[in-house]
């Protein structure tokens, strides 16, 4: 059985009136919660800001720093809990469905039906914005986590090729490290390991093995040889970070890339929003490839704007907040910026760098061809628990507290079955 965090009080709070946030916002506010605050998130959320104010739209931001959004899904667990919550909050998939099934969820089924939203969104982002019927989220955008972000002037210099294989990243790794220049950048962040590790997975051991072991849980899968060669794999990248990775936030680590000070990133294609932020353009500045053997794969995420059941004299921002979102024209500005693609199937790519264009393609062949796989890490393969306790597992093991990869599986079978 998933484990759902305990929330029959939280929707015991639906019957009394709205307090803290949702009091003070009048009809023609929007309320919030996201943990968008680097350069190039802050750029593109901006594109949203700037539609619904001409809407007549004002926006009041509740931003909770933190790359991967653990602390923003804190700081919105203790404000749903004390009946604060606003009128919409940044949310990844299992959390989306944690909180409709308490019951605290609005209802957008209206406005979807009459913007057509079934038609355009794809059938993997409405498992997670659609619930018991109803639509309680929009999708923003669709993110994908199976990229190489490279320096093209450092690749250049040490005379670099696009890897093709996981050997023949190590090769590229060991190039950059003879030159003097870090190989890898990373943050030593539970999220940001569990990330890379999501594609060393479906590297190792092939789609059909990272669809089994990641999103169907699979014991035998998570049990195997192969899960144990992917721990082993997870270990050699370790060895080509600085020293001072730990605790680094992931946008610091994409400018050690964007600054010459790295080689690579291994990153989901928020990346990209910095290096656009830089005024860096992909082919010139950077390279952007799919992690060596994950090519014709799609790990993905999708940020999503979970709507809250606010008051009615709120529910006019909310609709104008989801209508603009889903917007063609926002779909593509905004990922324009952001680095993801849109969250429809039918925004032209023409607005689009090398690197877009790519993850449009990529994403419309993965969809089609059932590669399109939702990332462990980033919450789109399991319920939260399970996904905390994989990323738990990862970090120990990439910090020294598991020391072996055959110990490192024993605990991720452990700690998984421990969360169901």
């Amino acid at each position: 059985m998933r484990k759902f965090m305990t929330m029959t009080a939280i929707a015991a709070l639906m019957v009394g009136a709205v307090g803290g946030l949702a009091r003070a916002a009048d009809v023609k506010e929007v309320q919030m919660l996201h943990w968008w605050t680097s350069g190039g998130e802050a750029a593109a959320l901006q594109v949203l800001k700037g539609d619904l104010s001409k809407d007549g739209y004002s926006w009041k931001d509740v931003p909770v720093a933190g790359g991967g959004g653990d602390a923003a899904m804190t700081a919105l667990k203790a404000m749903v809990a004390a009946g604060n919550y606003p009128t919409a909050s940044q949310m990844l998939g299992y959390t989306v469905l944690d909180y409709a099934q308490a019951g605290v969820m609005g209802d957008l089924t209206e406005t979807a039906k009459k913007e057509g939203w079934d038609k355009a969104v794809p059938a993997a982002l409405q498992k997670f914005s659609v619930y018991d019927g109803k639509w309680v989220a929009v999708p923003v955008n669709v993110h994908s986590v199976n990229w190489l972000w490279i320096n093209k002037a450092v690749m250049d210099k040490i005379g670099g090729t696009q890897p093709k294989t996981f050997d023949d990243l190590i090769a590229l790794l060991d190039k950059a490290k003879a030159a003097g220049v870090t190989p890898l950048a990373l943050g030593g962040q539970s999220w940001q390991e569990a990330t890379m590790f999501d594609s060393i997975v479906a590297s190792t051991g092939g789609p059909d093995f990272y669809k089994k072991a990641f999103n169907d849980l699979d014991e035998a899968s998570l049990k195997s040889d192969t899960m144990k060669k992917s721990f082993d794999n997870l270990a050699k990248m370790i060895t080509y970070v600085d020293p001072n990775y730990s605790g680094r936030d992931w946008n610091l680590a994409t400018a050690m890339v964007i600054k010459g000070d790295a080689l690579v990133q291994v990153m989901g294609d928020w990346a990209k929003g910095e290096f656009v932020a830089a005024k860096k353009t992909p082919n010139n500045d950077f390279l952007c490839y799919r992690f060596p053997g994950t090519e014709g794969s799609v790990i993905y995420n999708s940020d999503m704007f979970g709507m809250f059941n606010v008051p009615d004299n709120q529910k006019a921002a909310q609709i104008a907040l989801a209508t603009a979102t889903l917007s063609k024209s926002f779909q593509s500005a905004f990922n324009v910026v952001k680095g993801s693609v849109p969250a429809r199937t039918d925004v032209p790519d023409t607005d689009f760098d090398a690197c877009g264009k790519k993850g449009i393609a990529d994403l419309k062949a993965a969809n089609d061809s059932g590669k399109l796989f939702g990332s462990f890490a980033q919450g789109y393969g399991a319920a939260p628990a399970i996904a905390n306790a994989y990323k738990d597992v990862v970090t120990k093991f990439v910090h020294g507290q598991i020391k072996t990869s055959d110990q490192a599986v024993t605990e991720l079978v452990k700690a998984i079955d421990d969360a169901r």
